[in-house]
């Protein structure tokens, strides 16, 4: 009956649904932060020219596009080869936008990067894009990169993408 008061098993009822959106809620945001300190620490992996810690986050049946497409860790340890050594040059990428499906065992993790290079004339080029990673959630529960690729190398970054690049998420609980 209209204005009728909630009787308390309807108040009960409507109290429990709303502490379970919360809670799913939530373990959807721990997830979304489990993939954004994966690839977080991916970065720091290439950041720190670790070929091994780097490889470790790619999955064993990975396909990475840059110009061509590298298959597994080995073509794609080769692929990076000149970004790992010492002297390359120093890359850096954090996510801006991560998406994890519903099942969560697949997220996309998008975001600005930044190469830093030397030219011939020994002058510092820092040139800038997105890239698009796809991670894939193991039988062990640890997330790594099934495909990767980047572009729009060249582009002008946005104050915001630059604030993205120097900032570092809180990963506690989710460091790798």
């Amino acid at each position: 009956m209209p204005g009728q008061i909630l009787q308390e098993e309807e108040t009960d009822l409507i109290i429990k649904m709303l502490v379970t959106l919360v809670a799913f809620g939530s373990a959807a945001d721990d997830v979304r932060q489990e993939v954004v300190c994966a690839e977080t620490g991916f970065s720091r992996a290439a950041e720190a020219r670790d070929r091994d810690r780097f490889l470790s986050f790619v999955d064993p049946d990975a396909r990475f596009v840059a110009g061509r497409v590298s298959r597994g860790r080995a073509e794609i340890g080769e692929a990076w080869a000149a970004v790992l050594a010492p002297g390359g040059p120093a890359m850096r990428w954090r996510p801006a936008v991560v998406e994890v499906s519903a099942d969560g065992r697949l997220a996309l993790s998008r975001g600005p990067y930044r190469a830093i290079s030397t030219d011939s004339d020994g002058k510092r080029v820092e040139t800038w894009g997105h890239f698009n990673s796809t991670w894939r959630k193991n039988t062990e529960g640890r997330w790594l990169v099934i495909f990767d690729s980047g572009g729009d190398a060249g582009m002008t970054p946005t104050e915001e993408e630059i604030a993205i690049l120097e900032g570092e998420p809180d990963c506690g609980q989710f460091e790798e």
